[in-house]
Order: C-alpha cells, then sequence, then structure tokens
C-alpha cells in the first residue's frame, strides 16, 4: 500500500530544510536505508535516506526546494501502484525552489499629497485683508520642496505680486537651459512651474538653450536612483544563526574583559614543535602519515583546556534552576564556512596533546566546509573559542554561544614596540577578549581564567606539560 513520505527531523534544532538534490528517479526501486536525498538543514548537509522498501512512485518537491518538516515530499509504493488519489492530498504548495526568489521592485517613493490638493476651497472664506491678523491662514509649506507660500495661492492660482512658484530642481534646470522664468504660468498646483511646462518654455535667442540628453531625468522631491540590490535568500544555516544569536544577546547579559598578553614565547614554541615535526617526517613517503603543522589556535585551545581545569567555574552553563559546572572540557572552535559559521567540538581538550588536537581541528574544519559535520559533532561545547588574527583583527568580541557561559575572541599576535628592563625592544602582543554570562561567570571568575591563560601563554611550556 502506498504511502506518503515527509520530510523527517534531521538535526535537533531543524524546522525546516532544503531538498539539495534527489538520488532516486520516480519508477526507482527503494530498501530500507536506501539513500534517497541530501538535505541541506540549519547544521549540515544530511542524508535522507528511506525507512521502508518499495516504489519511488511520486516526487512531490523539486531539487532545491525548501521544506518544512513534516511537509509531504515523496510517495512510496507497490510498482505501478495509483497513486493519483493520493497526489492532491500530498501537494506541498509551500514548498518553493530557493533560487525562485527574484529581487523585488524597489517601491517608488509615495509623494505628499500636495497643498493644492488636500485644501479645498471655502465658499464663504473672507478676503486675506479683511481678517483679523491672527486668524490669517499661516503659509503652506511644501516640505519636499522647501518653499513657503501663501495658503490662499495654494488654493485660488498663481502667487499674487507676480512670484514664481518653482521648485529649486526646476529652477535649476530652467538656468541650465537659459529659460526665464519670471512671468511664467505654470500646470502645477497654486500655478507652480513643474519640469514639464519648461518643455514648452523658449529660451531668448541671445542664450541658446543647453541639450536636453545633459539633463538628469526628472524624478519626485526626494526620490533617489537606487539600482535593484541582489536578492539572497536566507539558507537554513543562515536563519537558525539570525534566531540563535538574536537569543544570546537578547537573553543572555554578556560583559567582556579583555587582556593584551606577550606571545613572543609562544610563537616561538610553535616554531620549534613544527620544526620538530618536519624533521621526525622527512623519511615518511606517505602524504596522510606525516604530522601536521600546528597553528597558534591549536595551542591557545590546549592552553584554554588547561585554565578551564584550573578555573573550572568558567567552564559552566546557566539553567534557571542551577549553574552546570561541567567536568568534562568540550571546546568549541568556531568555523567559518560559505554560507555562515558552525563551531564543530574538540571532546575532552585537556586530555589531547597539541598535535592531536591540531588534526582533529583540521579534520573538522575540513568536513565543516564540505557540509559533512554530524549534529553530535557541533553540540554540547563547554566553552568556544572564535579566532580572527588570521583574517588581521586586533580584537573583537564574540557573542555567546549559548548554553555555554563564555566564549574567547582571538586576534593576530602583533609586532609592537614594548618596554622590557626600561628599555624599548621589539615585541609580540596577542589581545584576547572573554566575554562571560554574568549569571554564570562574575567579573572576578573571569579575570581568575584570563590571569591563568595569560600564565599558560606567556609560559607555554606549561601549556605542554598541563
Amino acid at each position: 500500500m502506498a504511502k506518503i513520505l515527509d520530510m523527517p527531523k534531521l538535526s535537533p534544532t531543524m524546522e525546516e530544510g532544503v531538498l539539495s538534490a534527489w538520488h532516486k528517479k520516480e519508477g526507482d526501486p527503494v530498501g530500507v536505508d536506501d539513500l534517497l536525498a541530501d538535505v541541506e538543514t540549519d547544521k549540515a548537509t544530511m542524508e535522507f535516506r528511506a525507512f521502508d522498501a518499495g516504489t519511488l512512485l511520486k516526487i512531490l518537491v523539486p531539487p532545491g526546494s525548501q521544506v518544512k518538516l513534516g511537509q509531504p515530499v515523496a510517495i512510496l509504493g507497490s510498482p505501478g501502484e495509483d497513486v493519483s488519489a493520493m497526489t492532491p492530498q500530498a501537494a506541498a504548495p509551500s514548498a518553493k525552489p530557493v533560487e525562485a526568489a527574484k529581487p523585488t521592485e524597489t517601491p517608488k517613493p509615495v509623494e505628499s499629497p500636495k497643498p493644492a490638493e488636500t485644501a479645498k476651497p471655502e465658499p464663504t472664506a473672507r478676503p486675506d485683508t479683511l481678517a483679523p491678523p491672527a486668524l490669517r491662514a499661516p503659509p503652506v509649506v511644501n516640505v519636499l520642496e522647501r518653499t513657503a507660500y501663501p495658503a490662499e495661492s495654494a488654493r485660488t492660482g498663481p502667487a499674487a505680486g507676480g512670484r514664481v512658484m518653482a521648485s529649486p530642481y526646476v529652477r535649476k534646470v530652467a538656468r541650465e537651459r537659459g529659460i526665464d522664468l519670471q512671468g511664467a504660468q505654470g500646470t502645477g498646483p497654486g500655478g507652480r512651474v513643474v519640469p514639464a511646462d519648461l518643455e514648452s518654455m523658449r529660451p531668448p535667442a541671445s542664450q541658446p538653450a543647453a541639450p536636453l540628453a545633459r539633463l538628469p531625468p526628472p524624478a519626485a522631491p526626494g526620490a533617489l536612483a537606487l539600482d535593484e540590490p541582489e536578492v539572497r535568500p536566507l539558507s537554513p544555516m543562515r536563519k537558525t544563526i539570525a534566531r540563535r544569536l538574536t537569543e544570546s544577546k537578547a537573553t543572555v547579559p554578556h560583559f567582556y574583559l579583555t587582556i593584551d598578553v606577550d606571545a613572543s614565547e609562544l610563537v616561538k614554541l610553535r616554531e620549534r614543535i613544527n620544526e620538530e615535526l618536519a624533521a621526525s617526517s622527512a623519511d615518511k613517503s606517505d602524504e596522510q602519515d606525516r604530522p601536521m603543522r600546528i597553528s597558534l589556535n591549536d595551542l591557545l585551545i590546549k592552553a584554554c583546556a588547561v585554565g578551564l581545569v584550573r578555573v573550572p567555574e568558567c567552564n559552566a552553563s546557566f539553567t534557571p534552576e542551577a549553574i552546570l559546572v561541567h567536568r568534562r572540557v568540550d571546546i568549541s572552535v568556531a568555523v567559518a564556512i560559505p554560507d555562515g559559521l558552525v563551531t564543530p567540538v574538540v571532546r575532552r581538550a585537556d586530555q589531547k596533546s597539541v598535535v592531536a588536537i591540531a588534526r582533529e581541528v583540521r579534520e573538522l574544519a575540513s568536513r565543516a566546509r564540505a557540509r559533512r559535520l554530524k549534529p553530535e559533532e557541533m553540540q554540547d561545547g563547554t566553552f568556544s573559542i572564535s579566532n580572527l588574527g588570521m583574517f588581521g583583527i586586533d580584537d573583537f568580541a564574540a557573542v555567546i554561544n549559548p548554553p555555554e557561559g563564555a566564549i574567547l575572541a582571538v586576534g593576530q599576535v602583533r609586532n609592537v614596540p614594548v618596554v622590557a628592563d626600561g628599555a624599548v625592544v621589539p615585541g609580540k602582543r596577542l589581545a584576547m577578549t572573554l566575554s562571560c554570562d554574568h549569571r554564570v561567570v562574575d567579573g572576578a571568575v573571569g579575570a581568575a581564567f584570563l590571569a591563568e591563560l595569560r600564565r599558560l601563554v606567556e609560559h607555554p611550556l606549561r601549556v605542554l606539560s598541563g
């Protein structure tokens, strides 16, 4: 008997996904656990596999469609089974191709009603000269053109005394064309001269008219000629990033602590380790077996892990009932990918060597960029590190990744002059900012963690022995 296949929940936070590709076509046989489609979720590209065997009778959504959780995507049944009666009820009108989004037309500015169009003549209106001064109608001001004129002239016709009613734009065009507006009678409200009136006016013979091609096209006052923006539909990942970070800043009371440490010994240690790794792997022919080079970020992950063991109050999370101080040190590492940002987790970082951490981070980052991380590899971290030093950033403050209680933002190592023993010498400095959830981490606790981190960075052999 035919059955409708719904979009399954492929990650704990998934609410919708983009069905990026079908691996089966209509009429293909399907076995249990066969790969049906790839689904781009808020975390990664996941595999949608079959729970039942049968034949794929009908595909209800095309590749590239954005599909809600539980929405019908296909019909599975026996070969040749008639599913025409099921198709209307399984139709998915809300599934829409992501590529179908088109740039919306830039809305045209709505012109404000002109005074002459809104003011209605009063049959019994007395002449302005007969009214007491306090009761005379105030000037009507066109805020778009910054031109004031008496209310009566706005109702009845051109201004008294031969005053020409024209906006600064019309006057500018008239000057460029050599048109004298004195005495001109416009077709606009109250006898105002509008751009169209200039076409019927001729300049004096002594002043040749400027060529029309050099004039800007008439536009509504205040309107700007704007190019249409490129419209990029939000991916499930970008929607999740927007929602989670908005919730974080709105609900988590952030405060920030910044230190600037001497990174010269850390840089030297990294160079020595990489030299030893290169020497030990010189005789290995298999590239896969060669130890990789470690980065400063790998050393900082290890330093943070040791620091969290020594100051466990920073390795904590907030819940409405209690503060959870974790016994494990699982560090989330921010990795930039084309769609946004993911945070794969290095488990038990305090128990791993720097080389093991480097190898694991490289492998996790590679799969993150390929959208092949598993959901459990991006969950349940206890502390985060975000490093933008490779982009030339000196320092910044990061947004906490709930439910974690803190995140460390790391800048680049800067070559700066420093004072040592009363003399100015070349130095290397590294700025780090700790963003803390004030419900979990107090200022003194955050300061204690950064003090411990400073000791580890400035004496990095303690990182290896820790």
